[in-house]
C-alpha cells in the first residue's frame, strides 16, 4: 500500500468515494469477507435486542444490509431508517426494497447531526461505517440522543487482532489482497487502497469503548469475531 494514501475521514472525499465504488460494494463485501458478512451483521441485530413493533436508526446504512436484517427482527409493525452520507449507495438499498421485499425507510443525512428528536427510536445500529465518521465519539453522543433511554446502541466494525497468526494475515489481507480485489470489482484502486488505511488508523477495541463511555453510553462492551478481526460494541442509553 503507498504512503500517499490519505486515511483520514474527510467528508468530502469520503462521500464521492463510496458514491464511485456503490455499484461493486456489495461484491466486494462478500469476496473480502468469505461472505461472513451477513452473519456479523446478524449478532449485531440480535445484540440490538429489538423485537417486532420496533423502531430502529441504522446509521452509515451504506447499501442496507444491517437495515434489512433490523428490519426482519421489527416485522411488518416495525420501522426501520437506514442513513448514509452517499446517495449512490443509498440508490443501491432502494433496488434492494423491492428486491428482498423488506421496506426500509432509506435517507440522506450526516451522522453527527441526526435529523431526529431525543429518544425516537428503541435501538441504533452502525455496521462498518464509523471509522469513516470524522468525530466518532460525537457520532456515538447523537445516536444515544436520538434513543429512548434503556435503548441500545451497537457498532459492527474492523479491528485490529491480538492473535499473532492472525496479525500477520490481517496485515497481508487487507494490504495486498483487499486493493486487488478492489481493483478487479471496480476498479477504484484508490477507494480499496483507503478502506485497508483507515482500518488501520481506527481505534482499537478498547479505545473504541473509551468513545462510547465518553459519549454517554452505558455498560459498554464489546464481543470479539473471526480471531479478533471482526469486533461488535454494544452499550446502552
Amino acid at each position: 500500500m503507498s504512503r500517499s494514501v490519505n486515511a483520514e475521514p474527510e467528508p468530502g472525499a469520503v462521500r464521492a468515494m463510496f458514491d464511485r465504488i456503490a455499484g461493486s460494494y456489495d461484491l466486494l463485501n462478500s469476496l473480502m469477507t468469505a461472505g461472513l458478512h451477513h452473519r456479523w451483521r446478524d449478532l449485531a441485530v440480535m445484540l440490538a435486542r429489538v423485537g417486532p413493533g420496533a423502531r430502529v436508526l441504522d446509521v452509515c446504512c451504506g447499501t442496507g444490509d444491517v437495515a434489512f436484517a433490523l428490519k426482519r427482527a421489527v416485522g411488518e409493525e416495525g420501522r426501520v431508517i437506514g442513513l448514509d452520507f452517499s446517495a449512490h449507495m443509498l440508490e443501491v438499498a432502494r433496488e434492494k426494497c423491492g428486491k428482498n421485499q423488506l421496506f426500509v425507510d432509506f435517507m440522506l443525512g450526516d451522522a453527527l447531526t441526526l435529523p431526529f428528536a431525543d429518544g425516537s427510536f428503541d435501538a441504533c445500529t452502525v455496521g462498518f461505517g464509523i471509522r469513516n465518521v470524522q468525530d466518532i465519539s460525537a457520532a456515538f453522543a447523537e445516536m444515544g440522543r436520538v434513543c429512548r433511554p434503556g435503548a441500545r446502541v451497537v457498532c459492527l466494525e474492523i479491528t485490529h487482532p491480538q492473535v499473532p497468526g492472525f496479525r500477520q494475515f490481517y496485515g497481508f489481507w487487507f494490504d495486498r489482497v483487499v486493493p486487488w480485489l478492489g481493483r478487479l470489482t471496480s476498479r477504484d484502486l484508490s477507494a480499496y487502497s483507503y478502506l485497508p488505511a483507515s482500518v488501520k488508523r481506527f481505534p482499537g477495541p478498547d479505545a473504541l469503548l473509551g468513545l462510547m463511555e465518553k459519549a454517554g453510553l452505558r455498560h459498554a462492551r464489546y464481543e470479539l469475531l473471526a480471531g479478533g478481526i471482526i469486533a461488535i460494541h454494544h452499550a446502552y442509553v
